[in-house]
């Protein structure tokens, strides 16, 4: 996925820039944001390079949700820089820019129409649009049948929304964030809803698309270290809207950063390239 980069200039007139090939998905830099007289995150710095997936790990209220916002232009930084795909915050069209960023929310699925089949809702990530309306251009219907087989979902392509499982809905939702050809996938929480089995089956399908050539740049947001496969390079752990550790995984994720992150006695686990947790009591027991 190698484009273009257009900067658009004071008097209106756009020059062409850099190629996203040839530069990292995302630098932050003393991001701090405010609302309402409350600090939500405060000096967060950031950067992915190519070639890096990154986990975002923190409790409810640590500030993911508003770092998220603030990425996707939702939210006005306080201070701070935000670089996205070599474009400058507040130096670009940013409504055009996050059309090169997909999402993946567990919130999206409640908001797609019932009666809608697989293939038309994959056809409406194109469009950032809920709900299709009239009938789909064919060259749309082409590309939303590669993006079903892209996900393993090609035999889902009639079957309507309604009477999808969560985690084909999980998938579709993908599909429909790679109709729009994003350089960054941003999962927030996707396995939330899933059963064990079904979170399996879907992590692993993300290991599988993780893997091929041309994949874009994956973001995980989560509470949960047993999501974390072997595709994540990095982590970025947050509490009360700071950064608590920030770089490769071999040296962010460890019991002490967690304890940090999550205010608890934590132990990390590892096995089988798989994490998990033990939680400790005041006492220092481990349960």
């Amino acid at each position: 996925m190698n484009r273009t980069l257009t900067t658009v200039r004071k008097n209106g007139k756009t020059k062409p820039s850099q190629t996203t090939q040839d530069v990292d998905p995302l630098n932050i830099k003393s991001l701090s944001v405010q609302r309402n007289g409350k600090r939500i995150l405060s000096n967060v710095h950031w950067q992915i390079r190519k070639g890096e997936n990154w986990v975002v790990l923190g409790s409810n209220g640590s500030g993911k949700t508003t770092m998220l916002s603030t990425l996707l232009g939702y939210f006005v930084p306080t201070r701070g820089d935000i670089t996205l795909l070599g474009e400058r915050y507040g130096n670009c069209d940013w409504r055009q820019l996050r059309m090169k960023l997909g999402i993946v929310s567990s919130s999206l699925r409640q908001l797609m129409a019932e009666d809608e089949p697989a293939l038309h809702a994959v056809i409406t990530g194109k469009y950032a649009m809920i709900d299709l309306w009239g009938k789909p251009k064919q060259a749309d219907v082409i590309e939303a049948k590669k993006t079903l087989r892209l996900i393993e979902c090609q035999k889902l392509a009639n079957r309507p929304w309604a009477i999808l499982s969560q985690g084909e809905r999980q998938r579709i939702l993908i599909g429909r964030a790679l109709m729009a050809k994003p350089e960054v996938l941003i999962l927030d929480e996707p396995c939330a809803g899933l059963d064990p089995a079904a979170r399996e089956h879907f992590l692993q399908f993300l290991e599988r698309m993780g893997q091929e050539q041309g994949a874009p740049t994956f973001i995980l947001v989560t509470h949960h270290v047993e999501e974390i496969t072997s595709m994540y390079t990095h982590a970025l752990m947050l509490k009360s809207g700071r950064v608590i550790a920030n770089g490769p995984m071999k040296q962010s994720l460890n019991s002490d950063n967690l304890s940090a992150t999550f205010k608890a006695n934590v132990k990390l686990r590892k096995r089988g390239g798989r994490y998990s947790l033990e939680i400790g009591e005041n006492q220092g027991k481990w349960m």
